[in-house]
């Protein structure tokens, strides 16, 4: 039988061995003998990863100084010393230099969200040079196009609809929402068949749609797994509660903040009649916040105790789905998000996917958060500023929709005739292949996926329109193998970095306290941490990110809660947890009410597919800069010296 994984991906681990991937997979009981093997070669294989990245970072070395850190180029050869096989991520090197050349111009740092983008910066910048104004004299009526920031190629409509008839029978859909929705679900490989989608404003509004339809008159439970304080979970659990649920939520054992999972078999697991449905179980696959990954075989029980699942992908890698295993778990409620351009744009939607033979147990409940996604199009000039007749002005309008549409495929019209003109069919590219027609080393911005070309001609024949989503795109050709790697080389590096940062006095007390995963082979691409002074007191992170983004560094800060202390640790409960509401102000700025206890506000930072090493060496040097007692007052003093406003602690 398949492992739940739809195919196991061969990684190399340092030393240079092959391994199956199987972190958090089950194997079937028929394959048991072999299953066990390739657990026992991966799990030397992760083992190895550790060791050999705790040895070679810095090795015996410790900073107490931040000048005394080594520079980026010493640093960077260190790196690839210790990951040679970094260099095989060059291409998403490429893809950055000339796809989102803004990262490097503006020479910022972004670290402070994860997802998956649509767009890359070329294509919009590309889109808005080549729009041209509408011919014959009505071009009057228009004013000249907007800039770029200002026209992104979908805006936002809100409506208020019943998610249960717009599963079952589905709204007015306009070509523009067909294609995207196509293409999403083509690169979660979801199929069309089995789930029904809608767009919705953002997480939060797909959280609480489900909240506001579920049947918890029959289904009385709602059991959640986050080890972070979410706005979206807490919008369900409002929701939830009003509508009679009975909350529970996972715990989390101090100090690896791993799930309690005797607590959590007791939750899950019915006495007895298995078949009823006991509640909804929300499962996130993996922390957005520490980066903690769950293993998959907490899905399996709750199918087998009568749950349905809701499964949020929004903290899934770009390609994490491919490894995902969907069509063996088979969620009833799938949550992803998606933005616009990363690290320029992060405004974006999030879809909602619901199992068709789910949908029937929805309640009918009208709602907000469903959306329409409409092409932007350009202001018309009205009144006084217009010379043209009302007629003049719709047929211009529909002009332009017409063309805002259309103009979004354009940029691939030149690949599609291109390919046709070779005469010779697309060729089927593996993961982290580019395509033929792009030479080694060179990478040309006009990527080819599997069957795109394929795809794209197939859909035009059969009068489907096409949205190009060149970031989707970029991230297919480059595959789940090359993705995962560059993040795992990067987010053990800064890891295993931070924890070489301690201040110079006898104690030598660390600098940075790292929350969950430290260094490890299959931990995700986010970091939560604080940072502490020389007297081991926390600097609040608020301060830190305002710090940050003072050296163009963009962080975020989140929330641990349901956190879980054994008696050996009672006494370091009592140090390390708060209150949230003796916590920055600026953590709270959801306006629901917290329901999650004591627990731990922190610094976090997270890895796109674009990230570099330089984003990691960057955030490194600038936390190391506390290792200066005086360094927050010099910045205060800096930010009252520029006549800024000064930064309260």
């Amino acid at each position: 039988m398949q492992s739940p994984c739809l195919k196991e991906v061969t990684e190399v681990c340092l030393s240079g061995c092959c391994c199956s991937c199987s972190s958090h997979l089950f194997k079937s009981t028929a394959s048991h003998h072999t299953a066990s093997k390739s657990e026992s070669t991966s799990l030397a294989c992760r083992r190895d990863f550790a060791t050999k990245t705790s040895s070679s970072i810095f090795p015996n070395t410790q900073f107490t100084n931040h000048e005394s850190i080594p520079s980026l180029q010493k640093s960077f050869s260190d790196f690839t010393k210790a990951y040679p096989r970094y260099y095989e991520t060059a291409k998403v090197d490429q893809i950055r230099a000339q796809e989102y050349c803004h990262l490097s111009q503006s020479n910022h740092t972004c670290l402070d969200y994860i997802g998956i983008g649509l767009f890359s910066s070329s294509q919009l910048h590309k889109q808005e040079s080549s729009k041209q104004m509408v011919p014959s004299s009505s071009t009057s009526l228009l004013p000249s196009p907007p800039q770029y920031s200002d026209y992104p190629f979908f805006s936002i409509s809100y409506k208020t609809a019943n998610l249960k008839m717009e599963l079952l029978h589905g709204g007015h859909e306009s070509e523009l929402e067909s294609a995207i929705r196509r293409r999403i679900m083509s690169f979660l490989n979801i199929s069309e068949n089995d789930y029904s989608m809608v767009f919705t404003a953002n997480r939060t509004s797909a959280f609480k749609l489900v909240a506001e339809s579920y049947p918890y008159k029959t289904s009385r439970k709602l059991l959640s797994v986050y080890d972070y304080e979410s706005e979206a979970v807490e919008s369900m659990i409002n929701s939830s509660e009003k509508r009679g649920a009975q909350v529970m939520s996972a715990e989390f054992s101090w100090p690896r903040l791993r799930i309690q999972s005797e607590k959590l078999r007791k939750m899950i697991e019915s006495k007895k009649n298995k078949k009823k449905k006991r509640g909804l179980f929300v499962f996130p696959v993996h922390s957005r916040v520490t980066g903690s990954r769950y293993p998959y075989i907490w899905m399996t029980i709750a199918q087998e105790n009568g749950w349905h699942v809701l499964v949020d992908a929004c903290a899934l890698g770009p390609k994490d789905m491919d490894s995902f295993g969907l069509s063996l778990f088979q969620p009833d409620f799938l949550i992803s998000s998606f933005y616009k351009v990363y690290g320029e744009n992060p405004s974006g939607f999030a879809c909602l996917f619901v199992k068709k033979s789910a949908i029937t147990v929805l309640e009918a409940s009208m709602s907000t958060g469903i959306v329409n996604l409409v092409p932007t199009q350009e202001f018309l000039q009205t009144g006084e500023e217009s010379s043209g007749t009302d007629i003049e002005v719709e047929e211009v309008s529909k002009l332009r929709l017409q063309q805002d549409i259309s103009d979004i495929s354009r940029s691939f019209s030149g690949l599609i005739s291109k390919h046709s003109r070779q005469g010779t069919p697309a060729k089927t590219l593996e993961q982290g292949e580019l395509s033929d027609s792009v030479e080694e080393g060179a990478y040309s911005g006009e990527l080819e996926i599997s069957g795109e070309s394929e795809r794209l001609a197939n859909n035009r024949k059969n009068g489907n329109q096409e949205v190009v989503c060149r970031s989707l795109d970029q991230v297919d050709s480059l595959g789940l193998v090359l993705i995962t790697n560059r993040a795992r080389y990067l987010i053990n590096w800064l890891v295993s970095s931070l924890r070489k940062l301690k201040h110079p006095n006898s104690e030598g007390v660390p600098l940075v306290k790292i929350y969950g995963p430290k260094i490890k082979y299959d931990r995700g691409p986010a970091l939560a941490f604080n940072v502490f002074d020389w007297k081991g007191e926390k600097v609040e992170p608020v301060l830190v990110q305002k710090l940050a983004d003072r050296n163009s560094i963009s962080l975020s800060y989140g929330f641990l809660h349901h956190i879980w202390f054994s008696d050996k640790y009672a006494v370091e409960k009592g140090r390390v947890l708060e209150r949230k509401d003796n916590a920055a102000k600026e953590i709270a700025a959801n306006k629901l009410k917290a329901k999650s206890g004591p627990g731990i506000s922190v610094v976090t930072a997270a890895l796109g597919f674009l990230s570099n090493f330089e984003d990691t060496y960057r955030l490194w040097a600038f936390v190391a800069q506390f290792l200066d007692a005086d360094f927050v007052e010099k910045e205060r003093w800096r930010y009252t010296a520029l006549n800024q406003k000064t930064i309260e602690v």
